[in-house]
């Protein structure tokens, strides 16, 4: 609970920087003092607050909020992404600009000492013809607003489409993956693949029986559903888990945990999940033994697990330990970040979620600076690593660039 009021905080601290510089480009840039700018100082303070009470109402059960909210998040996103690329144009229009406006006025002449006659004095300069009014102000006003425009729409649409996209339903991903212990008897041994259901205010019980029919229908040896499966807790969302004890596969369903498990009782659902018929590998290894081979599969907490017991960390040792070098090894693990640690106890393959390929682009770069792999196959020291986009979504009902997916791991023998 600390842990989550203390990223509520945190966005709320985010968000509100964010939104001062919203503010700033598409209210005060675009408005001259007076009644609207008003309006839109306080639109802009009502929207900044949404996006943490949203983050905190939804885990107090105020689900009303999860759709305002989070599709606010969404159009807030692209709007920053789309404002800060137009920062560098915006720029370089107001210096032309700038420069025009100077070009066009007068430059002004040392006077003439003035003649003492019967015509009097001279006369002053006459103004009006040479004489240009400024009228940057009012184009810089012009370009601010075409920005806004702009930017709101843009953002919008990709918004938009980004809902179609993630709640539709997730692409299947196939992939084959050579592993050089693999018995030749045990070539061709596929395993069924899918990480971040996240069901939760947005998803519920149609979303898991989408999921268990479309991976039902891939026939598959093994399926592993590597974490991040819920947001909330069984009492809340045991009902929408419950089509997972519908899952077939010849050889054994999996799970491990999720970051997302330890923020929704961790405890409760390992136990739920055993009760519908996968087992969970917490720091555990067995042998799976099919087509006259033998294969080791292996599962880890979270790595970013705190507590004891159902709730103890990633213990790799406990996991990895001791086996047979000569047989593969495939791990389960939620964050590709635990093949640094994988690598080292030679796993073969390391399956993950996680990372939501992304989910919403450019927010894939970010990810980049803190997973090794972001979505599909990489590899880490030796190990191979196998990402999953995840079939749900965290936060806004969004995906751009990272359709949702389930996968179908075969794996190839030398």
């Amino acid at each position: 609970m600390l842990a989550v009021l203390a990223f509520v905080a945190t966005m709320g601290l985010v968000t509100g920087l964010i939104h001062l510089y919203l503010w700033k480009r598409l209210v005060r840039d675009t408005t001259t003092p007076g009644r609207w700018r008003r309006i839109g100082g306080v639109t802009a303070l009502v929207l900044a607050l949404l996006v943490p009470a949203t983050m905190a109402g939804t885990q107090a059960g105020l689900y009303w909020l999860a759709w305002p909210g989070y599709l606010w998040l969404a159009v807030m996103f692209y709007l920053l992404v789309l404002l800060v690329a137009l920062e560098v144009p915006m720029l370089v229009a107001k210096l032309v600009l700038r420069r025009r406006v100077a070009a066009a006025e007068p430059t002004t002449a040392a006077p003439e000492p003035a003649l003492v006659g019967a015509a009097g004095p001279a006369d002053p300069p006459a103004t009006g013809a040479l004489a240009q009014p400024d009228h940057d102000p009012a184009r810089r006003l012009l370009l601010a607003r075409g920005a806004a425009i702009f930017a709101g729409l843009t953002a919008t649409g990709v918004t938009g489409y980004g809902i179609r996209t993630a709640l539709g339903p997730p692409q299947l991903d196939r992939v084959r993956i050579p592993l050089a212990k693999l018995p030749r008897s045990m070539d061709g041994l596929r395993i069924a693949t899918v990480s971040d259901i996240h069901l939760g205010p947005l998803r519920g019980r149609a979303h898991t029986e989408r999921i268990v029919a479309a991976i039902n229908r891939l026939d598959a040896d093994i399926v592993t559903v590597v974490g991040d499966l819920v947001d909330g807790s069984v009492a809340e969302l045991g009902e929408a888990a419950a089509p997972l004890r519908n899952l077939r596969s010849r050889y054994g369903s999996f799970f491990v945990t999720g970051n997302h498990e330890y923020y929704s009782g961790v405890e409760e659902w390992v136990q739920e999940v055993d009760r519908l018929g996968l087992r969970v590998l917490q720091n555990q290894r067995l042998e799976i033994q099919a087509r006259g081979g033998v294969l080791d599969l292996a599962g880890i907490n979270d790595v970013t697990a705190i507590g004891t017991g159902l709730a103890a960390p990633a213990d790799f040792a406990a996991a990895l330990g001791g086996r047979d070098p000569s047989r593969p090894v495939v791990l389960l693990a939620h964050q590709p970040i635990a093949a640094l640690q994988a690598a080292k106890f030679g796993v073969d393959l390391q399956l993950s979620g996680h990372t939501h390929g992304g989910q919403m682009v450019p927010f894939n770069y970010l990810v980049k600076l803190q997973q090794p792999v972001v979505s599909g196959l990489g590899e880490v020291d030796g190990t191979k690593v196998y990402v999953t986009n995840g079939a749900g979504f965290w936060g806004p009902p969004v995906r751009v660039g990272a359709n949702p997916q389930i996968s179908l791991v075969e794996l190839r023998a030398p």
